[in-house]
């Protein structure tokens, strides 16, 4: 009873994630788009190169944005990517902020409705 073990880390080594302030900023904007009735569900993917975040309008469909999170681009392109639906890199950057705007912006247009 008195022997504690060590919580088993699920992490393979060098995969990549996100850290706890990235995925906050992305799950805060998926809450306020869930609110606004847009979207309702969500995926995340983890493996070496990337780590993905998909928001779906429905669950049998193609996420309507994925995301990508990507170390390596870090110093050519940015590693933060938006991806829409049809495949199409839609914004790409240094900074997630920057990269979240356009889905942001279209929460407000939602909203002013």
């Amino acid at each position: 009873m008195g022997e504690v073990s060590p919580f088993p880390h699920h992490r393979q080594p060098g995969q990549t994630g996100f850290e706890r302030q990235e995925l906050s900023r992305i799950m805060d904007l998926y809450g306020r788009m869930v609110s606004a009735g847009h979207w309702r569900d969500y995926s995340m993917n983890f493996d070496k190169e990337a780590a993905i975040f998909c928001a779906f309008r429905r669950a049998a469909e193609r996420p309507e944005y994925r995301i990508e999170k990507r170390p390596s681009l870090r110093n050519r392109q940015g590693m933060w990517a938006l991806i829409g639906e049809a495949g199409a890199v839609l914004k790409r950057g240094q900074e997630l902020a920057g990269v979240l705007a356009p889905v942001e912006r279209k929460l407000l247009r939602l909203i002013e409705k």
